[in-house]
């Protein structure tokens, strides 16, 4: 018989360490809730009592998703503070591609052993990026697993659920030769291709996220670290007040080549145009020092685009300007054509 008893803290796994975190962070969290939340963080479970508003035929769209290798940049740099952004803004473009708008959230936080500051920074970001789309952060579930997960290894996901008009659900499916593909400029990699791209710049070409991207003064770590942005406020509108838009997509893994097809019916095909935006130079220095082929690019990276929006040629014009004003960078990047369900960039 061992003379020192065993507890779980012992063990690797420290209780107290997530319950302060987590009240360090109940206002926070507190604050995303709507009248809706009947019970939220603490329980077995949330209660949710929905509330449609205007919707005459609520469908329920959700989703869930997950930051990826963005956490490895993330301790490389040593700061996490964007990791609550990211996942929150990730899950509501996504639903928003279906026209809905988010009701609630729920996180799971992954690690070998627990940090509370940077667990209170990663919910203190859920919660604000939560709270500027109207979604209630309800629950989540913290995994604190000593021998599953390296050390000082995290993992972060997120789910999502929403609501949308049966009658405004997205695709409309009347899409036809002639639309415009209006692309919605990303501010950076969001949450894809981090694999990738630490290949790229660190292991092939030993640099540091200390070393700065040739041309911007800016260093690699603070470009590759830039939140996932959220089109919701910007887009949303939109979607209530024409029924001139007829798909969204939102940029992530398997860009543009992979991603657009998920909205196009079977006999359209899409031609994007890439002399008609520049891609950031984040994506050059990727490419330039991992030697990637260019159609591998566009494949594994958003390449400075973040959602398209396919939608009648004669209003185009006025939704980039729409988005502009909203505070988007957005333009006419192509154009729907008669084809096999396929993307081409020429």
């Amino acid at each position: 018989m061992p003379d020192e008893q065993l507890t779980y803290r012992s063990a690797g796994v420290d209780i107290d360490e997530a319950q302060r975190a987590l009240r360090a962070v109940l206002g926070d969290v507190k604050a995303t809730y709507s009248e809706s939340v009947v019970a939220g963080v603490g329980g077995f479970g949330a209660l949710f009592r929905p509330t449609f508003g205007d919707v005459e035929k609520p469908l329920l769209v959700s989703s869930i998703d997950g930051v990826g290798t963005k956490t490895k940049v993330a301790a490389m740099v040593g700061d996490f503070s964007f990791l609550g952004h990211d996942i929150v803004n990730h899950c509501v473009n996504d639903i928003l591609c279906q026209g809905a708008r988010p009701l609630f959230f729920l996180d799971y936080f992954g690690c070998s052993r627990l940090h509370g500051l940077m667990f209170e920074e990663i919910l203190r970001g859920m919660a604000i990026a939560c709270k500027e789309v109207g979604a209630s952060l309800v629950g989540g579930e913290t995994a604190e697993m000593p021998g599953v997960y390296h050390e000082d290894e995290i993992d972060l996901v997120g789910s999502i659920v929403g609501v949308v008009d049966q009658d405004k659900k997205l695709p409309r499916g009347k899409m036809q030769p002639g639309d415009s593909v209006i692309g919605i400029a990303s501010n950076g990699l969001h949450t894809n291709g981090f694999s990738l791209a630490r290949r790229a710049l660190f292991e092939i070409g030993g640099l540091s996220v200390r070393d700065e991207v040739p041309g911007l003064g800016r260093t690699i770590g603070s470009e590759l670290i830039r939140p996932h942005r959220c089109y919701f406020n910007s887009v949303y509108p939109m979607l209530q007040d024409t029924e001139n838009i007829y798909a969204v997509a939102h940029i992530t893994g398997g860009g543009l080549y992979d991603n657009i097809p998920r909205i196009l019916p079977s006999d359209i095909r899409v031609v994007i145009e890439k002399r008609s935006w520049t891609p950031l130079p984040i994506f050059s220095l990727i490419q330039m020092t991992g030697n990637i082929p260019e159609a591998e690019m566009y494949r594994a990276f958003n390449m400075g685009v973040g959602m398209i929006i396919i939608a009648d040629r004669f209003i185009a014009p006025a939704l980039v300007q729409r988005l502009v004003d909203a505070g988007e960078s957005a333009a006419v990047i192509g154009e729907v054509q008669s084809g096999s369900h396929e993307v081409q960039i020429l």
